[in-house]
């Protein structure tokens, strides 16, 4: 098939790639020229463990090409996904001006039948205003699907090649044939294509993400009573993970959920509840829960400090909101660096991938290591905020010569407690007794 994918941020990348990996010529649009060239010249522009390898391989085979120039793009092309930006407004609610003013521009170039794909997270309701959109300046035969995707970031490329269902949301059996044909290679050890309504599949994107986020928060709620009645939240998640009916996924306390999804979902969703009148008390919970929480380690170190860091000097380690990408949108780590600076602490950072990103939203606000233990000269603790996995395994002989202090909050829970008090530290983590020297 020829397949036109309009935005090459996250998703789009991916799904395009992904797409032309298939078999399938893909054009990518955007309108940032800058962007557009370094893609073209085999550039990538995201960090995901093995999109890469399989970008370059696309363009080398010329299945996958980049351009700013959406009429071109759309020529003789099947179906046309809509990758496009949906930010939260001030009031949570998703802005979907990027959406429906492409729509608008489709609506003066079509010239046959089309399947036009939202793939972006989207309102209940924005399949119909694309629709309208559209049909302010054409009159053809053309239909509207709600795709919504379901990639973790890290692990992507697996979640879109091997996805565990593909929800499409479309009344029209052309539309459904065409998708049916383009989804056939991702499924076929029988994971279901589902079927439904536009506004259910709308629907269906918000509350899984919602549910998700409520189980992260859930726990997080279970683990600050672990610590207030002497529980360990290890053997708790054990205990409910291994019932069916719950699982096992999901169900790690840290300091609270982050990135491009749960948290502008959870709003949006709650948003879109309050619109009908609806008051989503559960929804609301969860978010003042995940507020707090991204600031729990910040009471410890305040309560272990008694309130005073002024001129303190800390390691943190993390700075993106989940291990395995550069993504830091609504990270723990930028909760941690506002609250402790302001009370006059110096911080030094690592982060194996999302250090630039950053340096560009808060510049030199704090220092930048080029190392996990370089970040650790001098400081007289470690905060832990993201569990890559080099920081699962440290040298800690190597730590305790660069480290002014033998002590770690970590929001991860990366270490045994037993072990960190044999090897004489203090270490306090999320949900289980602190081990103190």
């Amino acid at each position: 098939m020829k397949i036109t994918v309009v935005g090459t941020g996250y998703v789009g990348l991916v799904t395009g790639t992904c797409f032309a990996e298939t078999g399938n010529k893909v054009s990518c649009v955007d309108i940032d020229k800058f962007k557009v060239e370094k893609l073209s010249n085999g550039q990538i522009t995201i960090y995901e463990p093995g999109l890469e390898k399989i970008f370059l391989r696309n363009i080398k085979e010329g299945r996958l090409t980049f351009t700013t120039e959406l009429a071109s793009a759309i020529e003789g092309a099947e179906i046309i996904f809509l990758a496009l930006p949906t930010p939260p407004g001030a009031d949570g609610s998703a802005d979907l001006k990027y959406i429906l003013g492409v729509a608008e521009q489709l609506g003066e170039i079509l010239k046959d039948y089309k399947v036009i794909v939202n793939k972006s997270t989207v309102p209940v309701g924005t399949a119909d205003k694309v629709k309208a959109a559209i049909a302010k300046n054409y009159k053809g035969e053309y239909d509207v699907v709600s795709n919504p995707e379901f990639l973790r970031e890290g692990v992507a490329v697996d979640d879109f090649m091997k996805p565990d269902r593909v929800v499409v949301g479309t009344r029209s059996e052309r539309a459904k044939k065409v998708i049916s044909d383009l989804y056939a290679p991702f499924v076929r050890q029988g994971n279901p294509v589902i079927f439904m309504d536009e506004r259910s599949s709308e629907l269906t994107k918000y509350a899984a993400n919602s549910f998700l986020a409520t189980k992260i928060s859930f726990m997080n709620e279970i683990a600050q009573l672990c610590e207030r009645m002497g529980a360990d939240v290890d053997m708790v998640r054990r205990g409910i993970g291994s019932d069916d009916r719950i699982g096992k996924r999901f169900l790690f306390p840290g300091i609270g959920y982050g990135g491009s999804c749960f948290p502008k979902d959870v709003q949006a969703l709650i948003m879109s509840s309050d619109e009908v009148k609806y008051d989503f008390e559960i929804l609301k919970a969860v978010e003042k829960v995940n507020a707090n929480q991204k600031l729990h380690l910040v009471d410890k170190i305040n309560a272990y400090y008694k309130g005073d860091l002024k001129g303190k000097q800390i390691a943190l380690w993390g700075l993106a909101f989940k291990p395995n990408t550069d993504d830091i949108r609504e990270a723990p780590a930028l909760s941690i660096i506002e609250a402790l600076t302001a009370m006059g602490a110096n911080i030094t950072a690592y982060d194996p991938e999302a250090m630039p990103n950053i340096k560009t939203q808060i510049g030199d606000k704090i220092k930048y290591a080029t190392s996990q233990y370089d970040a650790l000269t001098g400081a007289d603790f470690l905060i832990i905020a993201t569990e890559w996995s080099e920081f699962r395994t440290p040298d800690f002989e190597r730590m305790d010569k660069e480290i002014k202090n033998k002590i770690i909050f970590d929001g991860r829970n990366l270490f045994e407690v037993s072990k960190m008090k044999e090897l004489g530290y203090h270490y306090e983590s999320i949900g289980r007794a602190a081990a103190t020297k």
